[in-house]
């Protein structure tokens, strides 16, 4: 007779869960309030026009994050269950907390925090740092280690922000630097603490099957049509917001037909590589955000689309095996060469753009520069990005490494069978060795 595991490990993440959301709730009941309404009928209609323009965007947004970002995580075939709803939970988890804290660090005046819908925006674009980082270590992390993991980089990313954004000047309306960068090289610092100089070797369970890759490159599609509102919501409305949409969409487009392109000519047979259209048609978007609403020629928006697209099919191909020859460095979903390499390529143009604008280009809106001193900010900015997420990631990694947060062992990783029920295994009459497994893996 099988002995029955211990409850500990299960009950940490509800346990986890339920505290935190308690905490919120008594948060929200002292500190959180709305604005009053107002009474002048333009102060309504500015609220009205606010709330009309931004929400269009704001739902685009969401379907990126819920949708498209979880179905792109389901390439590991036994683990799509874990990957859908590790992303929506840790979207609501980040989004929560980092509510919080913007509200605390930035928006408490006379004992309340006033919560609107730019605001529930901004703190979901730090949730988006960390929906990125997990990719590095998706599949070989508990739950628990995820919500830790999430805990520690939201404060790690409104720091740097503020850093790059607030002290340094860099402008940087796509996240570029600020979401990409930050998150991928925070990612790989916690896989590096967390794995240390272990080789990872090839997992049974880590091979995507054809439908696996056809479920992630459905999502691959859905971001893609989504991600020019990601670019330009928070871009002043008008012309600044226009050339955002105009360049993404060039950017995408030109990333698309660039991964088709360097993917065939990498392969031997000519044919194509799922992995490569997966990330490669969605590297211009990451590179274009820093100079999306910057006065550019189109072919512009083109060539970095394409270059971007190159740079990742290449990072998959022979950077990703080396780093993990060389540095023992894992990287399950290889966010160094959709988010960290086409992000470094976007801060080089970034700076390039500035240098070359012409002087009439500065004017009133924020998101027009001056070519004075903006390559030294973008510079620093990255400087600050990759530094900064780097030394917060191995720390964090090291926390995780905690025996407390139940890390799963190498032979249950990159299967949903240790954290949901599935139905063909309920129904299946006998002995259920899915379930010993699970308990020797919580005894473990």
């Amino acid at each position: 007779m099988a002995v029955p595991p211990s409850t500990h490990p299960r009950r940490l993440l509800p346990l986890f869960l339920g505290l935190f959301q308690g905490a919120l709730l008594l948060f929200f009941t002292l500190f959180i309030t709305y604005d009053e309404p107002s009474a002048q009928a333009e102060d309504t209609n500015l609220v009205a026009n606010q709330v009309y323009s931004t929400f269009p965007f704001f739902q685009d947004i969401q379907v990126m994050l819920v949708v498209g970002l979880g179905l792109l995580l389901t390439f590991l075939p036994h683990y799509g269950f874990s990957a859908l709803t590790h992303n929506f939970l840790l979207l609501n988890f980040s989004m929560q907390w980092a509510l919080v804290l913007q509200g605390l660090l930035h928006h408490f005046h006379h004992g309340q925090i006033h919560l609107d819908l730019h605001r529930l925006l901004i703190s979901e674009f730090a949730a988006v740092t960390v929906l990125i980082s997990v990719g590095a270590i998706l599949g070989r992390a508990s739950p628990c280690q995820l919500l830790i993991m999430a805990a520690c980089e939201i404060p790690a990313y409104l720091a740097s922000e503020w850093v790059i954004v607030t002290c340094l000047g860099v402008l940087d309306v796509g996240g570029t630097i600020t979401i990409h960068v930050f998150s991928c090289y925070f990612g790989l610092g916690v896989s590096k603490a967390l794995f240390g100089a272990m080789q990872q070797p090839l997992h049974p369970k880590g091979t995507p099957t054809p439908r696996s890759d056809l479920m992630s490159l459905v999502g691959t599609l859905i971001l893609w049509v989504f991600w020019p509102s990601f670019v330009a919501v928070l871009c002043h409305p008008g012309d600044a917001q226009h050339r955002a949409i105009l360049n993404t969409l060039l950017a995408m487009s030109a990333s698309a037909i660039t991964t088709v392109v360097a993917s065939s000519l990498l392969e031997r047979d000519g044919k194509l590589s799922p992995g490569h259209l997966q990330n490669g048609s969605l590297a211009g978007g990451v590179a274009i955000g820093v100079v999306a609403d910057m006065a550019m020629p189109p072919v512009a928006a083109l060539a970095l689309g394409s270059l971007s697209a190159v740079v990742c099919v290449l990072g998959f191909r022979f950077l990703t095996p080396l780093l993990g020859r060389k540095l023992t460095l894992h990287d399950q979903c290889g966010i160094h060469n959709l988010h960290g390499l086409p992000g470094i390529l976007g801060a080089a143009a970034s700076v390039v753009a500035v240098l070359v604008a012409p002087e009439d280009t500065s004017g009133p809106h924020p998101s027009q520069l001056s070519p004075a001193g903006g390559n030294a900010s973008e510079a620093a900015g990255l400087a600050v990005a990759v530094g900064a997420s780097l030394l917060a990631g191995l720390l964090t990694g090291a926390a995780l490494r905690l025996p407390c947060l139940a890390r799963p062992p190498e032979r249950l990783c990159f299967d949903d069978s240790l954290y949901f029920k599935i139905q063909d295994q309920a129904e299946s009459p006998g002995p259920d060795s899915g379930a010993e497994e699970g308990a020797l893996a919580l005894k473990e």
